[in-house]
């Protein structure tokens, strides 16, 4: 157990620096309100009742959430599959597993999560997401790189 107690504390990192950032965000910034911060990138508040950039929202609740659970388990899996030389990977499984369960956390929680960050220019946008999004996206591509 002593080889994943890193990992594992940097799932809890991941999970409570999410939920504290939604947690900001929620009582501190204006619904589906733009708040600039530079050119290209602002606050925007709003909510996502789909999966990944909002897709399958028809599924309900308790489907995104079985599917959540199903995600984390496997890359759990995988995780516990992939030798402990493989540090990268195992972070990037870490990172993947702590995003997944912060926005299961609102799933569970508020019927959906919350999303804030917007990438955009004068004419054309990014789909709004998360730290939990980045920390799934980021993961994935450490997982690919090692």
């Amino acid at each position: 157990m002593r080889s994943w107690s890193p990992y594992v504390l940097l799932v809890a990192a991941a999970i409570a620096l999410d939920q504290w950032i939604k947690h900001l965000v929620e009582t501190g910034l204006a619904f589906q309100e733009k708040l600039d911060l530079l050119p290209f990138l602002a606050l925007f508040r709003t909510y996502n009742t789909g999966i990944a950039f909002s897709m399958f929202p028809s599924i309900g609740d308790t489907g995104l959430i079985v599917i959540a659970v199903l995600v984390v388990a496997f890359v759990l899996y995988l995780a516990t599959r992939t030798p402990s030389g493989h540090v990268v990977a195992r972070l990037g499984f870490a990172l993947i597993i702590g995003g997944a369960l912060g926005n299961l956390i609102d799933r569970a929680v508020y019927g959906h999560v919350i999303d804030y960050i917007l990438f955009h220019t004068p004419v054309w946008s990014f789909a709004i997401f998360n730290l939990a999004d980045a920390f799934i996206s980021v993961g994935a591509a450490l997982v690919v790189l090692d």
